[in-house]
């Protein structure tokens, strides 16, 4: 190139500013490019996580907002970002927004259930959540709904970043993205896959492309959704360090799950977890879509009312060991409780037992299944009993209590009961998800309000498949299908101590 070329293309550039960020090639790029309306950046550690969610905010977002659950873990996202910017120029600390070039970057934080109200009615065209297992999923979904922009041409979307989740508060996670994380879902998805979704009432459900549907007079559009995975081989920061040796020593299964992205390696139960996580799984392997041929008839259904509201009514019937897939509905198709008990019979069959939840909206629909001349059993889980656990060691304060120990008794592979759970993510969630702790009373497990605050939601599911056991049910006897008669003495081997 000649002195003049040199000088020209000296000319040309010399008033072109680079840009604050380039992603690194790979993962990365692809996350950045991708088309998808919610995108799930992640799975191992050390990814370049942090870096695309600022990234994108400095380059292809005006208004912006980073989430992180504690607004103490906000400092290594903003020192991040003062690394990449040079200088802390426009940032207000007190409001904790960066203004930079006709962009906003605010950072908020979400420690406590209700927390989320905060942000209602506050637009932002990028939602980032750094490290989304650590965040309730009914956050998750309100603050979406404030993803929007008046500014013509900007694109608006939603990035998750993070690694699997290691305790039953991320369990969520798994069946939101489930086509590329749920290693038993029937229709996995590749790695940057576009799937769509729509949410009618209440329920994700996967479609087939973003055209518009109509449901209740109402046009519902799908919302793309894609994983992309990162290792910390794919950053090009890390890779020469020290960080990849500190990540091989960790104890499995977080080995796996850091170095990996393994979403299927096992994860730690909590110390006070009261169900195991390899129970649920070994139960829900042996299931099989129907009944094996001795179960054709359904003994009883497990019924966890709803009326109105946010919360679902579930159905679980039973054939002895075997549950068949549960049954849900919104609390809008579940007006009254005469709802609830026509839709409890209309799913009844053999002359099963329905065993409903008395508490709440629940004695509404009980009083009108006895009114129709079905034999339900009305449950009340806050009454005190003398029952005890299958040792007969154990008491119990109340009988929730005591119905969820006694899940966890018919799951112990040690008792031999082989009960068949269906493959559901968030059934598994909500069994894994009750905890216990020791009172002067007995062995407590913590209430369905204080579940709802740890995991934001209800454990419906998980309820309603436990009252399916809570109390026996005689309509069929099932020890005729066990070798060792002698070991029950008489009880139900399903339903009974």
């Amino acid at each position: 190139m000649t002195k003049q070329e040199v000088e020209e293309l000296d000319s040309l550039t010399a008033n072109v500013i680079p840009p604050l960020w380039i992603p690194m090639e790979g993962p990365q790029t692809k996350a950045l490019d991708s088309e998808a309306d919610i995108t799930f950046y992640g799975g191992a550690a050390g990814g370049g996580k942090t870096d695309l969610a600022i990234g994108l905010a400095l380059t292809k977002h005006k208004k912006s907002i980073i989430f992180r659950r504690e607004a103490t873990q906000l400092t290594g996202v903003i020192d991040r970002m003062t690394e990449i910017i040079g200088n802390r120029e426009g940032y207000n600390g007190q409001e904790k927004i960066w203004r930079l070039d006709g962009r906003q970057v605010e950072f908020g934080s979400m420690p406590h259930p209700g927390d989320e109200t905060k942000y209602q009615g506050r637009p932002h065209d990028l939602i980032v959540y750094d490290e989304i297992p650590h965040f309730l999923e009914s956050m998750v979904r309100f603050t979406m709904g404030w993803l929007r922009t008046t500014e013509e041409g900007q694109r608006c979307r939603v990035v998750f970043t993070g690694n699997p989740p290691t305790d039953s508060q991320g369990d969520w996670v798994i069946p939101f993205f489930g086509p590329w994380l749920d290693e038993k879902h029937p229709n996995p998805a590749k790695p940057g896959e576009l799937r769509w979704f729509a949410v009618i009432d209440g329920e994700d459900i996967e479609v087939d492309s973003q055209e518009q549907i109509k449901h209740k007079g109402q046009l519902i559009t799908p919302k793309s959704r894609t994983f992309i995975p990162s290792l910390v081989t794919d950053n090009q920061y890390l890779v020469n360090t020290d960080y990849i040796a500190t990540l091989q020593a960790l104890p499995e299964p977080l080995r796996s799950q850091m170095l990996y992205g393994d979403f299927s390696a096992g994860r730690t139960d909590g110390e006070w977890q009261v169900i195991p996580t390899r129970w649920v799984d070994q139960a829900m392997e042996r299931w099989t879509e129907q009944p094996p041929e001795q179960y054709q008839r359904m003994e009883a259904m497990g019924v966890d009312p709803n009326r109105g509201g946010q919360d679902k009514m579930i159905l679980s019937p039973r054939h002895g060991p075997w549950f068949a897939r549960q049954i849900s509905y919104t609390g809008a198709e579940v007006p009254d409780g005469q709802t609830g008990a026509s839709l409890v019979i209309k799913n009844l069959t053999h002359g099963a037992v329905p065993l409903v939840d008395m508490i709440g909206y629940g004695s509404s629909c009980y009083d009108h299944l006895t009114t129709f001349g079905v034999e339900a059993i009305a449950l009340n889980g806050s009454k005190s009993d003398a029952r005890r656990d299958i040792s007969d060691q154990l008491n119990f304060p109340n009988l929730r209590s005591y119905w969820i120990w006694k899940m966890r008794d018919l799951l112990d592979p040690r008792n031999g009961y082989n009960l068949m759970l269906p493959v559901d993510a968030e059934l598994k969630a909500d069994l894994c998800s009750y905890e216990y702790k020791m009172t002067a009373r007995g062995m407590q497990i913590r209430s369905k309000q204080e579940m709802k605050e740890r995991l934001g939601r209800s454990p419906d599911k998980g309820d309603s498949l436990i009252y399916a056991i809570a109390e026996r049910v005689d309509r069929v006897a099932y020890e005729d299908h066990y070798e060792d008669k002698t070991r029950f003495e008489g009880r139900s081997a399903v339903t009974g101590y």
